[in-house]
């Protein structure tokens, strides 16, 4: 049995023993439709974080892995819809990566699965046709997203400075700066390509030699960055979307002979281990990340909608600031702070429902991380975004 397979199996289990133990198992279940791998470091440390949230507000959570094939996304829906009325999860947590949320709404119109987006929502163009929450598509209830705009702006606003202190400007003066982004569809991708361009235009002495989608992957990055570094020898900026394609653009640098860090340098989005090291130690100018926990947010306020709190007075679709740079001290904070999978969050403190006086949602960093003082004058830079 594959690891993919194994991890399905073993969901499913886990569902099938919660319907075994009765309807107490069940007092709201939430099911969650992953658009990427079993065993991508974001996507499943997004599941584990979710789980631990799940466990912590009393609900049942179950996951299922699209494993980066949007055609699945839909497959999987179905199948969660076709089910006989007393299977069904009262709440369905997607994201609109690739553009199927307007698709995934229509599969879940008439199931009475409520539907909560989470990490994108529809574009503009998309929700011409879609609307907006709770009226074409009544059972859609709301979505949260990371302000993802900071996380292209803070990394590529970073990124230039540490090029522009190290003297890595070309021949005319200018820093030359590769883009290495996602994709061309999924709302996070277009907004923290914008953040990087809103960097680079106020710079003033930044080109942008070129712009590539790698679709997140860092062999396809690596094949890119090839071909870039031959056609632009004056680039010694790479801006990536993520921390894997980052890592495939180091790796065709070190096969030309050259040292992240020092011949080129380098930004990436997310909080990985290997990301954290490569900050750490110099390889990575630029990391930005926290976004992760976008999942386990969205449960708290599902779960507030379930008990009678709605979420409706602060917005249906809310946007809200996520994203930090890291830094050694940062990285230790967030992690004793959370624990592995998050275990270590008390997430019902989030809660209106645990917390009746509770005017507004706090899913800043600062509110996460309030047992580690230590990180507050670290943070001031973040609140003077633009």
């Amino acid at each position: 049995m594959t690891l993919s397979a194994a991890a399905h199996a073993l969901r499913a289990g886990a569902w099938a023993a919660a319907v075994l133990f009765g309807a107490d198992a069940l007092a709201q279940r939430v099911a969650f439709i992953n658009p990427g791998k079993v065993d991508e470091f974001y996507w499943s440390g997004v599941a584990r974080c979710m789980q631990s949230a799940a466990q912590n507000l009393g609900q049942t959570l179950e996951v299922h892995y699209a494993e980066r094939e949007h055609l699945r996304v839909f497959q999987i829906a179905r199948a969660i819809a076709a089910r006989k009325p007393s299977l069904r999860p009262e709440y369905v947590v997607v994201t609109n990566d690739y553009g199927t949320g307007p698709e995934l709404l229509n599969i879940f119109e008439g199931s009475g699965i409520r539907v909560f987006m989470a990490y994108s929502k529809p574009t503009a163009e998309e929700m011409a046709r879609t609307g907006t929450p709770r009226h074409k598509h009544r059972l859609w209830i709301g979505s949260l997203e990371p302000r993802a705009q900071d996380a292209g702006y803070l990394t590529a606003r970073a990124l230039i400075a540490q090029a522009r202190a190290a003297g890595a400007q070309g021949t005319d003066a200018k820093l030359h700066l590769l883009v290495i982004a996602g994709d061309r569809s999924t709302p996070s991708s277009i907004a923290r390509n914008d953040g990087m361009r809103q960097a680079v235009r106020e710079a003033g002495d930044v080109v942008i030699d070129q712009e590539v989608y790698a679709a997140w992957s860092r062999e396809k990055a690596t094949e890119q960055a090839e071909v870039l570094y031959q056609r632009h020898p004056q680039a010694r900026l790479v801006w990536a979307g993520n921390d894997l394609m980052a890592f495939g653009a180091m790796r065709a640098l070190e096969q030309r002979g050259g040292v992240p860090g020092r011949t080129v340098f380098f930004s990436g989005i997310n909080t990985s281990a290997e990301a954290l090291q490569a900050k750490e130690s110099g390889r990575l100018a630029a990391l930005a990340g926290g976004h992760f926990i976008t999942g386990a947010w969205s449960l708290v306020m599902i779960l507030d909608h379930y008990k009678g709190h709605d979420f409706a007075d602060e917005g249906l679709m809310q946007e809200r600031r996520m994203f930090v740079l890291f830094d050694a001290k940062l990285a230790q904070a967030l992690r004793a702070s959370l624990g592995p999978g998050c275990d270590h969050v008390d997430f019902r403190r989030f809660s209106k429902t645990y917390n009746p006086r509770l005017r507004g949602y706090d899913f800043s960093l600062e509110g996460l991380l309030k047992n580690a003082p230590q990180t507050t004058e670290r943070l001031d830079d973040e609140r003077a975004l633009p």
